[in-house]
């Protein structure tokens, strides 16, 4: 199963003896690895090497340890690479123009595809959540709403990558979209606009009309973009 190491950086090639184990298929979500004590003699390298290599994989989200019962590939990756990315972000300054520019990379795409590929109970769920977009008067839970359309839009993209970026980079997006929404509702008459172009969104998704699900989210971006660095 395992081949035998024999490098100066030990545990950095058991690092990558998992990894493509799991690339390739040979490891799945959910699989319990062998003990460190079996480990190190398939790999015929120290228990040291092999404890201080699940360290390393347990603190960039693959691998997971469950107090008495070993070691096991994760199976959920939502929030594993969070906190390695939005230290990243915060260490080198971002701007909430990276944060808007990323999310135009992936969300204006994201809404072509939906087009495509959204099913019947997922534009009902949007359309409800439109519809209490409308009528909300809470900010607050207007905020929520608005992080919920936009996610739901990537959920309909049936893109896992898509939608694994954004969930790593959600608590990124929340204050974002707070701040950028308290920048743009400041003028009186863009209440009315951001729900009418979360309307337009909707309705091009509704329709599954791809074109026009890509002009939509596009001028949504546009209208954020012109209060973002405000």
């Amino acid at each position: 199963m395992f081949i035998p190491i024999k490098n100066t950086k030990v545990y950095e090639q058991v690092i990558e003896q998992i990894k493509r184990m799991i690339m390739d298929g040979t490891l799945k979500k959910g699989d319990k690895l062998p003990t460190e004590r079996d480990l190190a003699e398939q790999l015929q390298v120290s228990r040291a090497s092999v404890r201080e290599a699940l360290t390393a994989l347990d603190v960039i989200g693959l691998v997971e340890s469950r107090h008495g019962a070993g070691n096991y590939i994760r199976e959920n990756f939502e929030n594993s690479l969070f906190e390695p990315m939005s230290m990243m972000f915060l260490l080198e300054k971002g701007t909430p123009l990276e944060i808007l520019e990323l999310r135009q990379v992936l969300e204006v795409e994201a809404a072509v595809l939906a087009a495509a590929r959204i099913n019947d109970d997922e534009v009902q769920t949007l359309g409800e959540v439109v519809h209490e977009m409308k009528t909300c008067t809470d900010e607050d839970r207007s905020v929520v709403l608005d992080k919920e359309f936009h996610f739901s839009i990537a959920k309909a993209s049936k893109n896992l990558l898509i939608i694994n970026i954004l969930q790593v980079i959600s608590q990124l997006i929340d204050e974002f979209i707070k701040d950028s929404r308290k920048k743009i509702l400041m003028v009186k008459d863009n209440r009315v606009k951001l729900t009418k172009q979360h309307e337009r969104l909707y309705n091009a998704l509704k329709n599954r009309d791809r074109d026009e699900a890509r002009k939509a989210m596009a001028a949504h971006f546009k209208l954020v973009e012109e209060y973002i660095n405000e």
